[in-house]
C-alpha cells in the first residue's frame, strides 16, 4: 500500500540536506561517521516508504548495512573479505563487487541496493531518496578507496542502461 505523501516533499528535502551536510562535514573532518549518521534519516524514511516486495527487501537491507557499517567503524573492526572468500570480487545482487575491507564493501552494496530501488520503485519520493543514498554511498566508498569508485559507477550505469 502506498504511503502518505502529504509531507513527503518536505521530509525528502530535509533528509537530502542532512545527507549533504554529512558529506561536507565528512570531507572537512575526514570522519566517515558523519555521512553515515546523517544518511540514517534518508535510509529510515526509504524503508518506511517502500511498499513493493523486492523494494522492501532492498530498503531493509540498506538499514542493516548502514547500521552494521556504523558499528564496524565505531568499534574499529577491520576484516578483509578477500581472505574470507579467497576471491578478489563477489557477485552481489546480480553485479560484480570488488572485495576488500568489509567497511568499504558495505557502502558499495548500499549503492547497489539504491540502484535497485531507483529502478524498481514507482514513487517519485522513493526514487529521490534512492538517489540521495546512492550519492552518499559513492562518497563513502570514494573516501575509503578512490579507485573502487569506478567499479560502483560502472555497476550503476550498467543497471541503468540495461
Amino acid at each position: 500500500m502506498a504511503r502518505p505523501w502529504k509531507n513527503a516533499a518536505l521530509i525528502c528535502t530535509v533528509v537530502t540536506i542532512a545527507a549533504g551536510l554529512g558529506i561536507v562535514v565528512g570531507l572537512l573532518t575526514g570522519n566517515l561517521l558523519w555521512p553515515l549518521i546523517l544518511l540514517s534519516p534518508a535510509v529510515a524514511y526509504e524503508a518506511y516508504r517502500t511498499a513493493g516486495e523486492s523494494t522492501r527487501w532492498a530498503s531493509w537491507m540498506l538499514v542493516v548495512l548502514l547500521a552494521a557499517t556504523i558499528v564496524l567503524i565505531v568499534w574499529g573492526i577491520d576484516y578483509d573479505l578477500r581472505q574470507l572468500f579467497g576471491e578478489e570480487e563477489a557477485f552481489v545482487a546480480g553485479q560484480v563487487v570488488p572485495l576488500g575491507d568489509i567497511k568499504m564493501v558495505m557502502p558499495a552494496v548500499m549503492g547497489i541496493c539504491a540502484v535497485i530501488l531507483l529502478l524498481r520503485t514507482r514513487g517519485r519520493y522513493t526514487r529521490w531518496l534512492a538517489v540521495v543514498i546512492f550519492v552518499a554511498a559513492l562518497f563513502i566508498v570514494y573516501t575509503m578507496d578512490p579507485e573502487a569508485i569506478g567499479t560502483l559507477v560502472k555497476v550503476a550505469m550498467r543497471r541503468l542502461i540495461w
